[in-house]
C-alpha cells in the first residue's frame, strides 16, 4: 500500500516547482489536488494524485528569469569568499550581450536580480557558462540529486598522465570515499582534455586530474545540457529564451 507523501515534496519530484515555491503556492491557494484546492502547509497526499497549478502560479513562473553568464576567472559562482567577488555582481544593463535575442522583449530590470541563485558551481579559477535562475524547476533539473543533465568542459593540463589515467578519468576514480559516476574524457590536443560529466562535486575535475598525475592550468565550461556557451563574451550575460531547454 502506498504511503502518503508531503504535497510540496511530490510537486518538486514531478518538476512542477521547487519545494519552497510549492509551499508558497499552497499557502496562496494556487494548488489543486484531484480538482480541489489545498491550502494547508504540510498536507500529505497519495503519490498517484493529480496535481494542477492555477493560472496565478503559472503566471508567476513565467515571469521568473534564467540568466546565462560567461563567468570570468576571479569571480565566485555562489556565496562570497574573502577577496573574491560574487558573479551576480556582473549582471546589469551595461553587461548584457547586445546579441541577446530577448533584449527588446525583456529589457533589464533590477527585479531580475531578486532571488537569483546559481544552479551549479563554477570555481573561482574557472571560466565559462554559469546558469543563474529564479526558477526552482530549472535549479532542480540542473542540480537536483536525480539530475541527468551533462556538462561539458575544456581543460588545459600539465604533467604526465599515468599509464591507465585516461581510463580512470572515464570511470574508476573516487573522491571523498565515494565513487564518481562514469564520465566521458578524451584528448582534444596535446595539452587539452574534454570532460563531459553528469555530476558536480567541489573542484571535481581538478581533483580527478591530480589523481592521475595531471595539474589543471585552465578550465572552461562550454555547455550545460543543450545550452552552449557559444559566442557569449566573457563577463557578459543573456537570458534563457522561452524556446530553449536544458
Amino acid at each position: 500500500m502506498q504511503e502518503p507523501i508531503r504535497l510540496s515534496k511530490l510537486m518538486a519530484e514531478r518538476g512542477l516547482c521547487s519545494r519552497r515555491e510549492a509551499d508558497s503556492y499552497i499557502e496562496r491557494g494556487w494548488v489543486l489536488v484531484d480538482g480541489a484546492v489545498v491550502d494547508t502547509l504540510g498536507t500529505k497526499v497519495l503519490p498517484g494524485v493529480s496535481i494542477e497549478l492555477k493560472n496565478s502560479a503559472q503566471n508567476a513562473q513565467a515571469k521568473r528569469v534564467t540568466i546565462l553568464l560567461h563567468k570570468p576567472v576571479g569571480y565566485v559562482s555562489g556565496q562570497p569568499e574573502p577577496g573574491c567577488t560574487p558573479a551576480v555582481q556582473l549582471i546589469g544593463g551595461a553587461s548584457r550581450w547586445v546579441e541577446d535575442p530577448t533584449i527588446r522583449q525583456q529589457p533589464f530590470a533590477h527585479g531580475m536580480l531578486r532571488n537569483l541563485a546559481p544552479a551549479g558551481r563554477l570555481d573561482v579559477d574557472s571560466t565559462g557558462l554559469l546558469v543563474m535562475t529564479q526558477d526552482g524547476r530549472i535549479a532542480r533539473q540542473l542540480i537536483g540529486d536525480d539530475s541527468d543533465v551533462d556538462k561539458e568542459y575544456l581543460v588545459r593540463v600539465t604533467g604526465q598522465l599515468s599509464a591507465d589515467g585516461l581510463k580512470l578519468l572515464n570511470h574508476g576514480l573516487s573522491l571523498d570515499g565515494k565513487k564518481l559516476r562514469p564520465a566521458k574524457v578524451n584528448w582534444q590536443n596535446e595539452d587539452q582534455l574534454r570532460f563531459v560529466l553528469r555530476e558536480g562535486r567541489k573542484r571535481q575535475i581538478r581533483r580527478m586530474c591530480e589523481l592521475v598525475g595531471l595539474r589543471v592550468v585552465g578550465l572552461k565550461r562550454i555547455r550545460i545540457g543543450k545550452i552552449k556557451l557559444g559566442n557569449l563574451p566573457v563577463g557578459q550575460w543573456r537570458l534563457l529564451g522561452a524556446d530553449e531547454r536544458f
